[in-house]
């Protein structure tokens, strides 16, 4: 079985993509010699797919999703770790602000397994997410979106409890025998999709870890972060929904 895929959504993200995919490889090939990266088109208008499929013929380890419609990164998300055959299926933002080379970190924290990244012998875990405001990050965020994410996080331990601190970072791992009642029963196409992810899990009692982050803020003005008011307004909303759904769900 491959130990490893990384599902990449992608939506408008230009040329830009085929070299983010290549420098995925490259990183992540120094330290899993078994993986696939799923490039997940999410209906762009631009040359996101033609990219993506020369990424695909230049790297045999690369699949391609893709489809005319844009559905939401939820959906996208969704689509590639149902495509996914591995012990572990991780996400990553295809922008690489979040570098690949900390799912290092994270497979080790999942396997429980002492390494440079997990110094400590510790129990194996079935979800270790990226967390910006763990007190190891390296975080270079504009002042707004840092108001926001901590916005958000008291907006999601007043909604539902969770013991995470940050459900948004761009960057989670998962194994996948774990996380398939998840799967089947995920609704949300859009931003929110993490905090239907995390919240269905806490009620099924899964393991969840949070590991530190670095990030560098990588969009400047003429290429504007896709998390716009109406993003906000959507996330607020999905996330009311999500809890009137999940306190429902019956396992």
């Amino acid at each position: 079985m491959i130990k490893l895929t990384i599902v990449m959504p992608c939506y408008n993200e230009g040329t830009r993509i085929y070299r983010n995919i290549i420098e995925t490889i490259t990183q992540v090939e120094k330290f899993c010699e078994s993986f696939r990266v799923i490039a997940v088109n999410d209906g762009s208008t631009d040359e996101t797919e033609s990219e993506i499929r020369r990424a695909a013929q230049a790297d045999k380890r690369v699949g391609v999703i893709s489809y005319p419609e844009n559905k939401g990164k939820g959906y996208a998300v969704r689509r590639g770790m149902l495509a996914a055959k591995s012990e572990y299926v991780a996400f990553l933002d295809a922008d690489l602000e979040i570098p690949p080379y900390l799912l290092k970190g994270f497979l080790e924290k999942a396997d429980g397994i002492k390494g440079d990244e997990n110094p400590a012998d510790e129990s194996a875990y079935d979800i270790v997410i990226g967390s910006k405001m763990h007190p190891d990050s390296q975080v270079e965020y504009p002042f707004l979106r840092k108001v926001f994410s901590m916005g958000y996080y008291i907006f999601m331990k007043v909604l539902f409890s969770l013991k995470v601190k940050d459900t948004q970072t761009g960057i989670k791992l998962f194994r996948l025998a774990a996380i398939q009642p998840i799967l089947r029963n995920m609704k949300t196409t859009g931003f929110s999709f993490d905090i239907e992810m995390l919240a269905i899990a806490s009620k099924l009692g899964l393991d969840i870890c949070e590991m530190p982050v670095v990030v560098n803020f990588s969009r400047n003005k003429g290429d504007k972060s896709k998390i716009s008011m109406k993003s906000i307004y959507d996330m607020v909303r999905d996330s009311l929904r999500i809890k009137v759904y999940v306190s429902k769900l019956k396992f």
